[in-house]
């Protein structure tokens, strides 16, 4: 139970609180505490979800934090007042230039909960068509399709890493195609 907050730093993406916390034996102690407004990530589906390997569409993304290039499916931060299935549309085409005839929950996550609040609201978009992408300044994205027997090879073998597309990957998999 929170006691007491005191902010540390406010930024564009994150903000920065240390809390006075009691502890569920009575105890209080600090913790630093990321604040994220929340995301939504995307697993796109290209072809048909009934079709013997159906194809995701992936992005590879320039990731400062991670030192170069990073397999994801597109995701990004909610808005203010944004609901995270708009959040997901938006993304999907700020990205990959796609609209979503359907989209669909799949679960949510909470990232990293010993530092951070944020979670990230997973989906699975179907029907998809071309449109327009419009990526932000700091977007450094290659669209890669990809069979669904490639993207679990690859997680496999750990080349694909970002947790929210693993995460999301093995839920489609595991859950929508019951491999």
């Amino acid at each position: 139970m929170q006691v007491a907050t005191r902010r540390v730093h406010t930024g564009r993406v994150i903000d920065l609180d240390v809390d006075t916390v009691r502890f569920p034996d009575g105890s209080t102690g600090e913790l630093e505490m990321i604040r994220h407004p929340g995301a939504a990530a995307v697993v796109p589906v290209l072809s048909d979800l009934a079709g013997p390997d159906p194809t995701i569409l992936l992005i590879r993304q320039y990731r400062y934090a991670t030192g170069g290039m990073l397999w994801e499916v597109p995701a990004g931060r909610l808005g203010r007042g944004e609901a995270p299935l708009d959040c997901a549309r938006r993304e999907l085409l700020e990205e990959t230039g796609m609209h979503a005839g359907r989209i669909e929950p799949l679960t949510t996550i909470w990232t990293t909960p010993g530092f951070t609040d944020e979670r990230i609201h997973l989906f699975l978009a179907t029907d998809l068509t071309e449109g327009q992408a419009a990526r932000e300044a700091d977007e450094f994205i290659e669209l890669e399709p990809r069979p669904l027997s490639q993207v679990l090879a690859a997680i496999r073998d750990g080349r694909i890493c970002d947790a929210k597309t693993v995460t999301a990957i093995l839920f489609v998999a595991g859950f929508t195609f019951g491999l």
